[in-house]
Protein backbone atom coordinates (compact mmCIF):
# COMPACT_ATOMS: atom_id res chain seq x y z
CA UNK A 1 0.00 0.00 0.00
CA UNK A 2 2.85 2.39 0.84
CA UNK A 3 4.53 1.67 -2.49
CA UNK A 4 1.29 2.41 -4.33
CA UNK A 5 0.92 5.70 -2.45
CA UNK A 6 4.51 6.70 -3.15
CA UNK A 7 4.30 5.91 -6.86
CA UNK A 8 0.84 7.37 -7.57
CA UNK A 9 1.91 10.97 -8.12
CA UNK A 10 0.28 12.22 -11.31
CA UNK A 11 -2.93 14.26 -11.33
CA UNK A 12 -4.81 11.35 -12.88
CA UNK A 13 -3.71 9.17 -9.96
CA UNK A 14 -4.89 11.51 -7.22
CA UNK A 15 -7.74 9.28 -6.07
CA UNK A 16 -5.52 6.18 -6.07
CA UNK A 17 -2.88 7.98 -4.01
CA UNK A 18 -5.41 9.40 -1.55
CA UNK A 19 -7.04 6.01 -1.01
CA UNK A 20 -3.65 4.28 -0.64
CA UNK A 21 -2.59 6.88 1.94
CA UNK A 22 -5.86 6.49 3.79
CA UNK A 23 -5.64 2.70 3.87
CA UNK A 24 -1.99 2.91 4.92
CA UNK A 25 -3.24 4.70 8.01
CA UNK A 26 -4.60 1.38 9.28
CA UNK A 27 -1.05 0.04 9.47
CA UNK A 28 -0.10 -0.45 13.14
CA UNK A 29 3.66 -0.24 12.45
CA UNK A 30 5.53 2.15 14.73
CA UNK A 31 6.68 4.35 11.84
CA UNK A 32 3.23 4.78 10.22
CA UNK A 33 2.61 8.24 11.66
CA UNK A 34 6.01 9.55 10.60
CA UNK A 35 5.68 8.03 7.14
CA UNK A 36 2.23 9.58 6.65
CA UNK A 37 3.44 12.96 7.90
CA UNK A 38 6.30 12.83 5.39
CA UNK A 39 3.89 11.94 2.59
CA UNK A 40 1.68 14.89 3.55
CA UNK A 41 4.64 17.28 3.52
CA UNK A 42 5.43 16.23 -0.06
CA UNK A 43 1.93 17.15 -1.25
CA UNK A 44 1.51 20.43 -3.11
CA UNK A 45 -2.20 20.61 -3.94
CA UNK A 46 -3.03 23.30 -6.46
CA UNK A 47 -6.77 23.51 -5.87
CA UNK A 48 -9.16 23.82 -2.94
CA UNK A 49 -10.74 20.38 -3.24
CA UNK A 50 -7.45 18.48 -3.41
CA UNK A 51 -6.11 20.36 -0.39
CA UNK A 52 -9.37 19.79 1.51
CA UNK A 53 -9.39 16.06 0.77
CA UNK A 54 -5.73 15.69 1.72
CA UNK A 55 -6.27 17.52 4.99
CA UNK A 56 -9.33 15.40 5.77
CA UNK A 57 -7.46 12.17 5.10
CA UNK A 58 -4.48 13.21 7.22
CA UNK A 59 -6.77 14.24 10.08
CA UNK A 60 -8.67 10.95 9.88
CA UNK A 61 -5.49 8.87 9.94
CA UNK A 62 -4.07 10.93 12.81
CA UNK A 63 -7.30 10.46 14.78
CA UNK A 64 -7.15 6.73 14.18
CA UNK A 65 -3.67 6.78 15.72
CA UNK A 66 -4.82 8.74 18.76
CA UNK A 67 -3.95 12.30 17.64
CA UNK A 68 -7.26 14.10 18.08
CA UNK A 69 -5.67 17.55 17.84
CA UNK A 70 -5.24 17.32 14.08
CA UNK A 71 -8.93 16.42 13.66
CA UNK A 72 -9.89 19.30 15.91
CA UNK A 73 -7.77 21.60 13.73
CA UNK A 74 -9.39 20.23 10.56
CA UNK A 75 -12.89 20.80 11.94
CA UNK A 76 -11.96 24.27 13.17
CA UNK A 77 -10.46 25.40 9.87
CA UNK A 78 -11.82 23.33 6.97
CA UNK A 79 -15.43 22.99 8.15
CA UNK A 80 -16.12 26.51 9.33
CA UNK A 81 -17.61 27.93 6.13
CA UNK A 82 -20.46 26.89 3.84
CA UNK A 83 -18.13 25.33 1.25
CA UNK A 84 -16.34 23.19 3.82
CA UNK A 85 -19.57 22.08 5.52
CA UNK A 86 -21.20 21.22 2.19
CA UNK A 87 -18.10 19.28 1.09
CA UNK A 88 -18.03 17.32 4.35
CA UNK A 89 -21.68 16.30 4.10
CA UNK A 90 -21.43 15.49 0.38
CA UNK A 91 -18.35 13.35 1.06
CA UNK A 92 -20.10 11.43 3.83
CA UNK A 93 -23.40 11.13 1.97
CA UNK A 94 -21.75 9.62 -1.09
CA UNK A 95 -19.60 7.15 0.77
CA UNK A 96 -22.46 5.83 2.91
CA UNK A 97 -24.68 5.27 -0.13
CA UNK A 98 -27.03 8.25 -0.11
CA UNK A 99 -26.23 9.29 -3.69
CA UNK A 100 -28.58 8.21 -6.48
CA UNK A 101 -25.79 7.79 -9.06
CA UNK A 102 -22.12 6.77 -8.99
CA UNK A 103 -19.63 9.62 -9.35
CA UNK A 104 -16.65 9.35 -11.70
CA UNK A 105 -14.56 11.97 -9.91
CA UNK A 106 -14.43 13.78 -6.58
CA UNK A 107 -15.70 17.02 -8.12
CA UNK A 108 -19.19 16.45 -6.66
CA UNK A 109 -17.72 17.11 -3.21
CA UNK A 110 -17.03 20.74 -4.06
CA UNK A 111 -19.45 21.61 -6.84
CA UNK A 112 -22.78 20.49 -5.38
CA UNK A 113 -23.51 18.03 -8.21
CA UNK A 114 -24.17 15.01 -5.98
CA UNK A 115 -27.89 15.28 -6.55
CA UNK A 116 -30.67 14.93 -3.98
CA UNK A 117 -30.08 12.82 -0.92
CA UNK A 118 -32.25 12.32 2.15
CA UNK A 119 -29.89 11.89 5.08
CA UNK A 120 -31.28 8.81 6.87
CA UNK A 121 -28.35 6.55 5.98
CA UNK A 122 -25.89 9.28 6.82
CA UNK A 123 -27.43 9.97 10.22
CA UNK A 124 -27.41 6.24 11.02
CA UNK A 125 -23.74 5.96 10.08
CA UNK A 126 -22.69 9.04 12.02
CA UNK A 127 -24.66 8.15 15.15
CA UNK A 128 -22.94 4.75 15.20
CA UNK A 129 -19.65 6.65 15.43
CA UNK A 130 -20.66 8.79 18.39
CA UNK A 131 -18.88 6.73 20.98
CA UNK A 132 -15.97 7.71 23.25
CA UNK A 133 -13.67 5.03 21.83
CA UNK A 134 -14.28 6.06 18.23
CA UNK A 135 -11.25 7.88 16.80
CA UNK A 136 -13.36 10.26 14.73
CA UNK A 137 -15.91 11.02 17.42
CA UNK A 138 -15.39 14.79 17.09
CA UNK A 139 -15.88 14.66 13.30
CA UNK A 140 -18.97 12.48 13.70
CA UNK A 141 -20.47 14.84 16.27
CA UNK A 142 -19.74 17.87 14.12
CA UNK A 143 -21.14 16.16 11.04
CA UNK A 144 -24.38 15.23 12.86
CA UNK A 145 -24.65 18.81 14.08
CA UNK A 146 -24.14 20.15 10.52
CA UNK A 147 -26.52 17.58 9.01
CA UNK A 148 -29.28 18.54 11.43
CA UNK A 149 -28.78 22.20 10.54
CA UNK A 150 -29.90 21.44 6.98
CA UNK A 151 -32.15 18.40 7.65
CA UNK A 152 -33.85 19.03 11.04
CA UNK A 153 -36.69 16.69 10.03
CA UNK A 154 -34.30 13.75 10.59
CA UNK A 155 -34.89 14.19 14.33
CA UNK A 156 -38.54 13.25 14.10
CA UNK A 157 -38.33 9.74 12.73
CA UNK A 158 -36.23 6.66 12.39
CA UNK A 159 -34.05 4.40 14.48
CA UNK A 160 -31.02 6.70 14.13
CA UNK A 161 -32.89 9.59 15.73
CA UNK A 162 -33.87 7.35 18.66
CA UNK A 163 -30.31 6.08 19.03
CA UNK A 164 -29.06 9.67 18.99
CA UNK A 165 -31.51 10.65 21.75
CA UNK A 166 -30.27 7.77 23.90
CA UNK A 167 -26.57 8.33 23.25
CA UNK A 168 -26.38 12.10 23.89
CA UNK A 169 -26.79 12.04 27.69
CA UNK A 170 -24.17 9.28 27.97
CA UNK A 171 -21.70 11.26 25.88
CA UNK A 172 -22.39 14.51 27.73
CA UNK A 173 -21.95 12.80 31.13
CA UNK A 174 -18.62 11.29 30.07
CA UNK A 175 -15.29 13.02 29.74
CA UNK A 176 -12.77 13.46 26.98
CA UNK A 177 -14.86 15.61 24.65
CA UNK A 178 -13.45 18.74 23.10
CA UNK A 179 -15.23 21.95 24.03
CA UNK A 180 -16.55 22.22 20.45
CA UNK A 181 -17.94 18.66 20.54
CA UNK A 182 -19.62 19.32 23.89
CA UNK A 183 -21.22 22.55 22.59
CA UNK A 184 -22.44 20.77 19.45
CA UNK A 185 -23.89 17.87 21.46
CA UNK A 186 -25.70 20.33 23.72
CA UNK A 187 -27.05 22.11 20.63
CA UNK A 188 -28.27 18.78 19.21
CA UNK A 189 -29.90 17.91 22.53
CA UNK A 190 -31.68 21.29 22.54
CA UNK A 191 -32.89 20.68 18.95
CA UNK A 192 -34.21 17.26 20.00
CA UNK A 193 -36.15 18.82 22.88
CA UNK A 194 -37.63 21.42 20.54
CA UNK A 195 -38.62 18.70 18.04
CA UNK A 196 -40.34 16.75 20.81
CA UNK A 197 -42.20 19.76 22.24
Amino acid sequence: MRTTAEQARGPEQFLLRRQALYLSGYDRAADTGDWLAHQQRTERPDDWLTAWLNNRSVAAVAARHGDRDRMDFFIGTALQDDAGEAANLAYWAYWVGEAPLPQLSDDFIADGSLGPWHGDKLLTHLVDGIAPEHGYVDLNIHSVWALLQIRPNLLSSGEAARALRERLPIMLDGGGLSSRARRELESILYAIRLAEA
